[in-house]
């Protein structure tokens, strides 16, 4: 009996162990299957763009020569008559070195901190790669972990975009690998030296000591060719002139690399950390703030095409510090293109009305000579031009002219101001014009406890809204203000772009152009011009169009007008500020050819001047102060600004210039 049990159990099991590998075959089968289907589904989906990819990573490097990593392609910027303003190109081709010339001390920076494994992978290091995806998956898609060899970079560089895209990266794999088949370790080394980019302009090693340093590599020390080293892998983060004290972490960073794996001894490695790192003064060029600005607007609209999405407002701060950080790098990716790229800019700028802005500037504050340590005059002026018909730039002054080189701020976009009262039409008056004020609406000017006092310090009783318009009453300003509230009022500045608005600008003190950071020349001139425009806002570009060097639009000419006012609400604000100038603060400022209208804007303590006017052509916004802010006595909106712009809209403005305002 017992024999016949355990015969019994003997066969369950041998029957379980069966069924268990008749079970893995099935699996195994199924997952065999699988792989096949998903094989072919794969190759039917991906595998002609991959073998597509392929062959077009050989076609391009087997056209390649030496030459093609030598040179590069020039941008160039046209103005408004199709007139050639600058050519802009990188520097790399004057500033070419050979591998037998760099200094050991690059290349070993260089391999310890980008590529290890260069002298022995093929282009491209796999588990470097895998690693990369792993730290991809875990940080939910965040990169935070690169994998391109040097070799890639090099095809990243010379062959294609900075987009961060799979295709991007499968196509810079490819283009590495078949690079690694033509030329030799040291030609690639040699390569990826002299077209690297170094910032500002920069391409190559040799380029970047020269720039920075006015030294040949050969002349650097072991700290300075570290602070170089640093540059390449950010750019924007590393950008020398900008974020010099993330420069110097990263140059540590990299001689303690460089002491760890052997390169330098501990002497070397402690003197070159203590070393101080001065770099040359930059230089200015021709047509400054002209070129300044384009590059500024192109880099922009470039930005814009491949898709960023620019913001103003944010959750927290955290959101704003990630935001400029997408920012900074997307910026600099296409600053960096420009001087390779081959782009055609055609702008709206018109050099004849440059000229004639940057004139009126310089002679309404000529008398001011006095300068800074570097030279720089201490007061200055800004202004911008803008056609209403098109709602782009014409001319942008970012400042006095000078001989004297080294300055590069544009105060027209760059610097931001407190505005005074010229921000009363944005935020006060025609918001109140939408809520149901008319300008024959009766108002009240007295004092207000706890609240501002008018600048003349007078009141007149009742009055109307016109006439308090026309000499700018702070306390009928203050009490709308309150009734149409600071959330509101500063909505229209926020959703007409406004770069600097911050949530302590929320308050009554706004209205009267207290604003914590505050506004540039070229948002006013945009932000008045919608007043003109019936209530659409245009962005403020000079823009026309960008093309490829074989003449393939990039950027076209398209203008998107956004609703900001009500059209009878902007044509009732039009029609009070044309009492300003008729009647106002501004009263003998009116322009002999044409009708105008406008605003002061004068801050406390008289720092900040402002005039903003518009005609049916053209709308120009002027600041005058000092860029270390201080008192100047005679300061006003009406007092230099209004002079400037008058003499300005004056000559531009010729005789048979008849249309009015639209007002009914």
């Amino acid at each position: 009996m017992g024999r016949r049990k355990r015969k019994s159990e003997g066969k369950d099991k041998r029957n379980v162990r069966q069924a268990i590998k008749l079970i893995l075959k099935v699996f195994i089968l199924l997952f065999l299957l699988a792989v096949a289907v998903g094989l072919f589904y794969f190759y039917n989906r991906y595998g002609k763009i991959i073998l597509k990819f392929q062959k077009e990573a050989r076609d391009i490097v087997r056209a390649s020569s030496e030459e093609t990593f030598r040179s590069s392609q020039t941008s160039l910027v046209y103005d408004t008559d199709g007139e050639l303003i600058s050519a802009l190109r990188g520097v790399k081709d004057a500033y070419y070195i050979e591998y037998k010339d760099i200094p050991t001390a690059i290349l070993d920076a260089v391999i310890v901190t980008e590529d290890k494994k260069f002298f022995s992978h093929d282009g491209v290091d796999y588990l470097a790669n895998v690693r990369a995806a792993i730290e991809l998956i875990k940080n939910k898609g965040k990169i935070t972990q690169g994998a391109s060899t040097i070799t890639q970079q090099l095809a990243r560089n010379v062959f294609l975009t900075h987009e961060v895209t799979y295709e991007r990266k499968m196509k810079e794999i490819f283009i590495a690998q078949e690079l690694e088949k033509i030329y030799a370790k040291d030609k690639i080394m040699e390569f990826y030296l002299n077209n690297i980019y170094y910032a500002n302009g920069y391409y190559g090693i040799m380029a970047a000591a020269n720039g920075y340093f006015g030294k040949g590599v050969n002349q650097l020390s072991l700290s300075q060719i570290a602070f170089l080293c640093a540059i390449p892998n950010n750019p924007s983060r590393y950008d020398p002139l900008t974020n010099m004290e993330q420069t110097l972490e990263r140059r540590d960073r990299i001689l303690k690399q460089m002491y760890e794996n052997g390169k330098i001894n501990l002497v070397e490695y402690r003197t070159a950390l203590n070393e101080t790192i001065t770099l040359l003064p930059r230089k200015s060029v021709k047509n400054d703030y002209v070129e300044t600005f384009v590059y500024h607007c192109a880099i922009r609209a470039l930005m814009k095409q491949e898709g960023f999405v620019f913001r103003n407002r944010f959750d927290s701060e955290e959101d704003e510090e990630e935001y400029s950080k997408a920012y900074s790098e997307a910026y600099y990716k296409y600053q960096s293109l420009l001087y390779t790229g081959g782009y055609r800019i055609y702008t709206s700028i018109d050099l004849e009305k440059q000229e004639l802005l940057q004139a009126s500037v310089d002679e309404a504050l000529a008398e001011f000579t006095e300068t800074n340590e570097e030279g720089i005059y201490k007061l200055h002026g800004a202004a911008v031009c803008i056609d209403n018909d098109t709602g782009r730039v014409a001319a942008i002054v970012g400042g006095r002219s000078q001989e004297h080189s080294g300055y590069t701020l544009n105060r027209g976009y760059q610097s931001h101001r407190q505005p005074g009262s010229s921000i009363k039409p944005l935020i006060v008056y025609t918001p109140a014009f939408e809520r149901g004020y008319t300008p024959d609406s009766i108002v009240v000017d007295e004092p207000i406890e706890g609240g501002p006092k008018n600048s003349d310090g007078k009141y007149a009783g009742e009055i109307t809204l016109q006439r308090a318009i026309e000499v700018s009453k702070n306390t009928i300003a203050w009490k709308l203000y309150e009734e149409i509230t600071p959330q509101a009022g500063i909505s229209y500045l926020v959703n007409m772009n406004f770069t600097r608005i911050t949530k302590d600008d929320y308050y009554p003190a706004a209205c009267l152009g207290g604003l914590t950071i505050g506004v540039s020349p070229l948002e006013m001139a945009a932000a008045y011009a919608t007043l003109e425009n019936d209530g659409y806002y245009r962005e403020p570009t000079c823009i026309v169009k960008i093309t490829d060097s074989e003449g393939n639009v990039l950027v076209d000419d398209a203008i998107s007008a956004k609703k900001i006012y009500k059209t009878d609400a902007a044509r009732m604000t039009t029609k009070a500020l044309t009492g300003v100038i008729k009647n106002g603060t501004a009263k003998g400022y009116e322009l002999t050819n044409t009708v105008s209208a406008g605003k002061t804007g004068t801050t406390d303590e008289r720092r900040d001047g402002w005039f903003i006017g518009y005609t049916p052509y053209y709308t120009t916004s002027v600041w005058v102060g000092y860029d270390m802010p201080q008192t100047l006595e005679n300061l006003k909106g009406s007092s230099y600004p209004a002079q400037i712009w008058h003499k300005y809209m004056e000559q531009i403005h010729e005789p048979g210039m008849n249309k009015t305002f639209n007002l009914d």
